[in-house]
């Protein structure tokens, strides 16, 4: 049976971003939500499944000088190296599963969009916790289909969330600052619902 990793390695080595639907130009929600962190251009931040996505290169744009990228896929990072050229220096990357990392620091600001909700068991998505909990210091934007949102992405089953479920399951640790959901147009021209929300680490 395929491996979560073979299976994103092999999207990753076959398809362009257009081909690809959770490609953005401009991930204006994921910036708009890490903009009301209010953060320094210090602040240590990592985008969780980042793979190829233009977060980063907005980021850079935006002067912050601790950015880190986690994807499980090595030729998602590759990509994004490649495309950001000599500036790739300046970002920290790691290849692993998010199920897997050992945060050897904490972040002011961890982000994922589209990694939580294709952690579908339930002792993945306890060690995700377990490992947030660890690893973020101040605060968490996190994005996942919504219960309108598609129920498969990229062949793999997702879980869709409600509010109400994602701020129970961040309720150990993280105190819910923010909610929104939308509409994300795919570069096929389908549309995807998308809830995303925004989280206060609890004080330790």
């Amino acid at each position: 049976m395929e491996t979560r990793k073979e299976h994103w390695e092999q999207v990753y080595a076959t398809k362009q971003p257009h081909e690809v639907s959770w490609t953005q130009n401009l991930p204006k929600t994921s910036l708009d939500f890490i903009h009301s962190f209010k953060l320094t251009r210090a602040s240590k931040i990592i985008d969780i499944g980042g793979g190829d996505s233009k977060l980063v290169d907005y980021l850079l744009d935006e002067g912050y000088q601790n950015i880190t990228v986690l994807d499980i896929s090595e030729k998602a990072i590759e990509k994004a190296k490649q495309r950001l050229g000599k500036r790739a220096a300046k970002v920290n990357w790691i290849v692993s599963d998010v199920t897997a990392f050992r945060p050897a620091t904490t972040y002011d600001c961890w982000h994922d969009r589209a990694t939580f909700h294709f952690l579908t068991k339930h002792d993945e998505i306890t060690t995700y916790l377990e490992i947030a909990r660890k690893a973020v210091k101040r605060f968490m934007a996190i994005g996942t289909f919504s219960d309108r949102g598609p129920i498969k992405c990229s062949g793999l089953e997702v879980h869709q969330y409600t509010e109400e479920e994602l701020e129970q399951q961040l309720a150990n640790g993280f105190e819910k600052l923010k909610c929104i959901t939308e509409d994300h147009t795919t570069p096929f021209d389908t549309t995807q619902n998308f809830l995303f929300c925004s989280f206060k680490r609890n004080s330790l």
